[in-house]
């Protein structure tokens, strides 16, 4: 029998468990409504990450999709304490994680689809996906652009103990962001993310809506987090 959750505070109930081939994402949606914030919806798995939690934020949406962000960060710190520590883990605008170049994942996130930009949501869902491990006849390095975390020495782990290690951290990176600012989310998002995005440009994240500022010079352009993560 697989694993269950370790350590996780009493913050996160329910949890449910799905089986192999199970979307933690639609789960944690549909829990949502009824469920509310705390509600933890993971996948049993050998070989991948993937899990979502229900949050129930207090400003409009436009100010709460930092929240992926968030989710992305604390990903990058509960990994950190499993994997070869010269083994870079960064960011691709808005929400695709890598490990030594190599895509390994990254994360979503849903809201009442009737929510207008200044109206305050009744629910956010942050997940991750993420691979953990090759399948059994996979073969290794034959897509040169994708990973998984085992193949880059994430060997003393597994996807149970990094999603609560993830679940953790998370609730650790929003209590910062509610007692400090979406600043401290903003710092450490734009500190793991790929220089190759901003090419020289200096960079920032608009408390008001968590989209990507890159200037150069006078000149200024915006990537709106709306926008990409919709597409």
């Amino acid at each position: 029998m697989m694993e269950g959750l370790p350590d996780l505070p009493s913050v996160f109930t329910p949890i449910v468990a799905l089986r192999e081939g199970g979307d933690a994402m639609a789960r944690a949606v549909a829990m949502a409504p009824e469920h509310g914030a705390g509600s933890l919806a993971w996948v049993r798995s050998w070989a991948r990450i993937e899990a979502a939690v229900v949050l129930e934020p207090e400003q409009p949406l436009a100010a709460a999709r930092p929240a992926l962000l968030a989710a992305m960060s604390a990903f990058a710190d509960a990994a950190g304490a499993f994997g070869p520590p010269e083994v870079p883990l960064t960011f691709d605008w808005p929400a695709t994680i890598r490990v030594n170049g190599g895509v390994v994942g990254g994360a979503r996130l849903a809201a009442p689809p009737d929510c207008a930009e200044d109206a305050v949501p009744d629910w956010l869902v942050v997940g991750i996906e993420i691979r953990f491990a090759d399948v059994a006849d996979a073969e290794p390095g034959r897509d040169p652009g994708r990973t998984t975390l085992f193949e880059e020495g994430y060997n003393d782990t597994s996807p149970a103990e990094l999603t609560a290690a993830w679940a953790r951290h998370l609730m650790a990176t929003l209590a910062d962001w509610q007692a400090r600012g979406v600043r401290v989310v903003a710092e450490r998002y734009l500190a793991r993310l790929d220089p190759a995005v901003s090419g020289g440009a200096r960079r920032g994240i608009d408390p008001a809506s968590g989209d990507l500022i890159l200037q150069r010079g006078e000149q200024q352009q915006r990537l709106p987090l709306a926008e990409a993560v919709a597409a």
